[in-house]
């Protein structure tokens, strides 16, 4: 069925309103901002930029990586259930979407913080409570605390592609000779490499942009871009020019590793499929 233009148009308005006056128009202000005056140039000309994008860098792809293992594991055990149990469980793993980031942040606080119910636990084991909590607040713990929203993620995206999985192609391989692990790798990983690439990519975006549970955890101890941005911007920052600078720089950068992940997933199922 072929809609009209004017159909068409009055379907396809809604989304380009929200899209301009939520998304294009901000946009269009801060980058009237950052080119003004050179604050591109400070940008890339501070030393601590350079730290924090190295920095944001090794986070993300630390709490990205780790994210896309377990949440490949959670998603393999959920499409071997039943659908009523695999729906209530994959509901109670979408929670944490719902969570703000300074709400995880207390979260694990309250958990793995020195005066936390884990880590009181852990210290009547012998084991050093300033030390084990320390942890949390160094950017391996901002890694651990940033999967527990990142993982979720990754479960939604892998969970359909292996739940519509034809696992018979696995025991078809075996039965022709193949090694378990042979199997595995030349007909399951080539089917989801493209969703995990994806998956990677969309987690990467969403951590190399979030600062609410790094602001919470490690507040400045930690160069990353996000937390430059915000300082910025608090009542210390006085260059505005510059924080809009820096805000499309990280615009600019997630936006490229979405369309990074989407790109070469695309190619790769064209690949796959041998169109």
């Amino acid at each position: 069925m072929q809609l009209r233009p004017g159909t068409l148009s009055l379907l396809i308005a809604p989304g380009a309103l929200l899209l301009g006056f939520f998304f294009l128009l901000p946009l269009a202000a801060v980058g009237r901002d950052a080119f003004v005056g050179g604050a591109f140039a400070r940008v890339f000309g501070n030393e601590l930029f350079v730290r924090g994008l190295a920095g944001s860098a090794l986070l993300t792809f630390t709490a990205a990586g780790f994210s896309l293992l377990v949440g490949f594991v959670v998603a393999l055990h959920l499409s071997r259930l039943a659908p009523a149990l695999r729906g209530a469980l994959a509901f109670f793993i979408a929670l944490p979407l719902t969570f703000s980031g300074l709400i995880v942040a207390y979260g694990f606080i309250l958990c793995y913080g020195r005066a936390g119910f884990v880590t009181q636990i852990l210290a009547t084991t012998g084991v050093d409570a300033v030390a084990f909590s320390g942890v949390l607040y160094s950017p391996i713990g901002l890694a651990f605390a940033s999967s527990y929203y990142l993982i979720p993620r990754v479960v939604m995206l892998m969970l359909p592609v292996l739940v519509n999985f034809d696992w018979a192609q696995v025991s078809a391989a075996e039965s022709l000779g193949a090694r378990r692990v042979r199997a595995v790798f030349d007909v399951i990983v080539p089917q989801i490499v493209p969703t995990a690439f994806a998956a990677f990519c969309l987690v990467a975006a969403v951590v190399f942009g979030a600062y609410g549970t790094a602001l919470a955890l490690v507040g400045t101890r930690v160069n990353i871009l996000p937390l430059q941005l915000y300082s910025m911007i608090s009542e210390t920052g006085s260059d505005f020019a510059a924080a809009a600078a820096l805000s499309l720089v990280l615009t600019a950068i997630c936006s490229l590793i979405m369309a990074t992940g989407e790109v070469i997933a695309a190619r790769q199922e064209r690949s796959h499929a041998g169109v």
